[in-house]
């Protein structure tokens, strides 16, 4: 089977799949966070680059690609790889009690792994997700060249010590692949995270609050995670003027 091939096959399945079943976040239901670990060498990522994009499109989801660096020695050195999102990768699979990584790999909520493509079961995760009120809510609001954000915990004590992070990405790219197994092929990409920082540590016991100034014009989210890397418990959009 040819690649464009498996690729309309993919997309077809999630306009039916994921695009149905979408439906605009709310006050208590946040959208779901779906990390994508992906690589440029990788010959099996481009039909999970094609589900993030399909993902990027629905409200409700919060999609990120984030290249690993682990497939560079084959030849190619993906432009978009960090170190910091392979040990990321690593991270959680740690917290599973498991030494290997896999590409691609989507990580729904901060929580349950997803080997390969496997559409329909991302879509199942997503819909368990919004099931579920977040632990932790967000708001964003503007104020003059700046935006307020305020988390608030809604978990009684004892409380897990919570991370908040604060994630840029490039809505779309393409890069045309020069060696490796995907030698003479483009590679089209979707929500690539460029930048993954921690704004602090928080216990919920008060709402936590910070000033964000956008350093580009790039969008922006929030996620409050527990440490570890665990479960995501909020995450909201900066939607920039």
């Amino acid at each position: 089977m040819t690649m464009p091939s498996r690729l309309a096959r993919v997309g077809g399945a999630l306009l039916w799949a994921l695009m149905a079943s979408g439906a605009a976040a709310d006050e208590t239901h946040g959208p779901v966070v779906v990390e994508l670990f992906t690589s440029q060498g990788c010959a099996a990522c481009p039909p999970a680059d094609a589900l993030l994009g399909e993902l990027s499109m629905r409200d409700d989801v919060i999609a990120l690609a984030l290249h690993v660096d682990y497939w560079d020695y084959i030849g190619w050195e993906d432009v978009f790889a960090r170190p910091e999102f392979t040990r990321r990768q690593q991270a959680y699979g740690h917290a599973a009690g498991s030494t290997v990584v896999y590409t691609p790999q989507m990580i729904v909520g901060g929580q349950e792994r997803v080997v390969g493509v496997r559409p329909m079961a991302v879509a199942e995760l997503i819909q368990a997700h919004r099931a579920q009120a977040d632990p932790v809510t967000l708001s964003v609001e503007p104020r003059g060249g700046e935006y307020r954000v305020e988390a608030v915990a809604h978990m009684p004590p004892p409380r897990p010590t919570m991370v908040v992070q604060l994630v840029s990405f490039m809505p779309h790219a393409e890069v045309e692949i020069e060696r490796g197994e995907r030698a003479g092929t483009v590679g089209s990409h979707y929500n690539v995270v460029t930048s993954w920082q921690v704004v602090g540590e928080w216990d919920g016991t008060s709402p936590f609050t910070f000033a964000l100034v956008p350093s580009s014009d790039r969008p922006h989210v929030v996620i409050v995670q527990e440490a570890g890397p665990g479960a995501i418990l909020g995450a909201a959009r900066i939607a920039q003027r």
